[in-house]
């Protein structure tokens, strides 16, 4: 099993929709300009309606990369205002370490356009409905939240 980083951050009222996925940016580029920060900033937009739905209210948004998979909730209303439950610490490792992958909870009547609008954007950073987890440990299921096993792999050579 690998290991789990969980970070909750304040939205609305706190913070708007856009505010919050900035501040996430923030956390995850560890405030670092570049290609990287430049793509997660190029879904602005797209995240910002995804959180504006409360979405990552219990659904994560996963991050997984070559190191620790991290877990990004918000908080929203009196929660986000009192910011009791909020934790936005720094990470102690990069989150976008390697071949990362971003994959954002989205409410089923949205799931189209946002798959869509995160394609022309973004090949690492991809949509799942809400309730469907990202398999551990594959690229492939990250961005489809589905696992394939190859049975070949459990036969000694």
């Amino acid at each position: 099993m690998s290991t789990v980083a969980s970070r909750t951050f304040r939205s609305s009222p706190y913070r708007d929709a856009a505010e919050t996925w900035s501040a996430i940016v923030d956390l995850l580029t560890e405030n670092r300009t570049g290609d990287v920060r430049a793509e997660l900033l190029g879904v602005a937009g797209v995240a910002a309606s995804v959180i504006a739905d409360e979405a990552p209210k219990d659904a994560p948004i996963v991050v997984t990369c070559d190191g620790p998979r991290t877990r990004l909730y918000c908080v929203y209303a009196d929660d986000a205002v009192d910011g009791a439950d909020a934790n936005e610490d720094v990470l102690g490792f990069d989150a976008l370490k390697g071949d990362w992958r971003i994959s954002l909870p989205c409410e089923r009547d949205d799931l189209s356009w946002v798959q869509s609008a995160l394609a022309q954007r973004s090949s690492r950073i991809t949509a799942r409905e809400l309730g469907v987890n990202v398999a551990a440990d594959d690229a492939t299921a990250a961005a489809t939240g589905s696992l394939t096993i190859d049975p070949k792999g459990f036969l000694a050579p």
